[in-house]
């Protein structure tokens, strides 16, 4: 007989390969100019540093949003949280984590990203899953960015 753990939040990670170095691909993400280039359609205001509270603007979806970074640590990783709706725990934010590990020689850099901190319900499930395609999106507009300096997510959802 097995015993079953209540579900009590809902989690996902996603992750690819960039042909890239890790400082490199880093930088992708840190750099709000090249963040505003492939991912933020309107712009990304202010780098992602330790502390720091920067504006993610999203001509596709609605509206600017505060992006708070409550970790940074170069080239390794860096934690965000942004508000959502359907949360799990008090806070009423999402944790965003991103992962930049060395692969082949630090030729090529795996970058996953775990989002977390959404409620086991139909409109958590939903926001989570709208998230998950959204970070997806956003590793193939990194990756094509960084080795090609393509921005695909232009004209993507609109």
């Amino acid at each position: 007989m097995s015993e079953q753990t209540a579900l009590t939040e809902l989690t996902f990670t996603v992750s690819g390969h960039v042909s890239r170095p890790c400082a490199e691909v880093y930088e992708a993400v840190a750099d709000p100019e090249q963040l505003s280039r492939y991912f933020t359609t309107g712009g990304a205001r202010g780098r992602l540093d330790a502390g720091t509270e920067v504006t993610w603007d999203f001509h596709d979806f609605p509206g600017a949003f505060p992006v708070t970074v409550v970790e940074a640590r170069p080239p390794w990783r860096i934690v965000i949280e942004w508000a959502g709706t359907a949360t799990s725990g008090d806070t009423g934010k999402t944790t965003t984590t991103f992962e930049f590990e060395p692969v082949d020689g630090d030729t090529r850099t795996l970058v996953t990203i775990t989002e977390s901190s959404w409620q086991p319900t139909e409109e958590g499930a939903k926001n989570a899953f709208g998230n998950c395609q959204g970070w997806t999106g956003m590793l193939a507009a990194l990756k094509v960015w960084v080795e090609h300096g393509i921005n695909l997510r232009d004209g993507f959802y609109k």
